[in-house]
């Protein structure tokens, strides 16, 4: 075949294409312009969404800085206890504000502001809701409330949350159980907490429970 037969043929071909191309569009033009609008509109709440988020993030950042900056200077300015409680919510930054106003109840020695705090840490079972169950059993053990200490410390075990330590609950926990009389699960909590984590202050501190109540045994 001459080399100008075969470029008329490829020519004829393209031009073929070209035509049902366009036939096409033109028989289907209204639903190639929905189409291109709905892939529009998609882009454009996909861009709205990524600015919303982004917006929310740079809020709940400055919300989670101002909340550290007024816990940190509680001790000396308690009249930051206001803003920290205008501050706490249900966000997931502002159920901090209410850790944070607990921590301070503790230490002034309230437990029944500090407990009514910590009832208010609602939400996603995150890091803030296990370090807010933590502190509820600390206020237990801290009564000799033994039975209520155990019922929140193994609530927390039986969880098993991958983003809060289970070292500092195991040994809350033993302790629970040895205020409670029951030195058997103590001690085997102890033991639990010096194998699995040997080289944490609460491993540290079940070598030297393990010891104590072993000579008492």
């Amino acid at each position: 075949m001459k080399r100008t037969t075969r470029k008329h043929l490829k020519e004829d071909k393209f031009q073929k294409l070209i035509t049902r191309f366009v036939e096409f569009v033109k028989n289907n033009k209204k639903q190639i312009l929905m189409a291109v609008a709905a892939a529009a509109l998609s882009v454009v709440i996909f861009i709205a969404v990524q600015i919303i988020n982004a917006q929310n993030l740079k809020k709940q950042n400055a919300q989670l800085n101002r909340i550290r900056s007024l816990s940190a200077e509680l001790s000396e300015k308690p009249e930051n206890l206001q803003e920290l409680e205008k501050l706490a919510g249900a966000g997931k930054f502002a159920r901090l504000a209410y850790i944070e106003m607990a921590k301070y109840w503790i230490e002034k020695g309230d437990i029944g502001r500090a407990r009514s705090a910590l009832g208010k840490v609602g939400g996603e079972k995150d890091f803030f809701y296990y370090q807010a169950r933590d502190l509820l059993g600390q206020t237990f053990l801290s009564q000799e409330e033994y039975a209520q200490a155990i019922d929140v410390y193994r609530e927390i075990q039986e969880a098993a949350p991958d983003d809060y330590v289970l070292d500092v609950v195991m040994f809350h926990l033993a302790e629970a159980y040895e205020g409670n009389g029951n030195i058997d699960e103590a001690l085997a909590l102890y033991k639990e907490v010096q194998e699995k984590y040997p080289q944490t202050y609460y491993g540290n501190d079940a070598a030297a429970k393990i010891s104590e109540l072993e000579e008492k045994k």
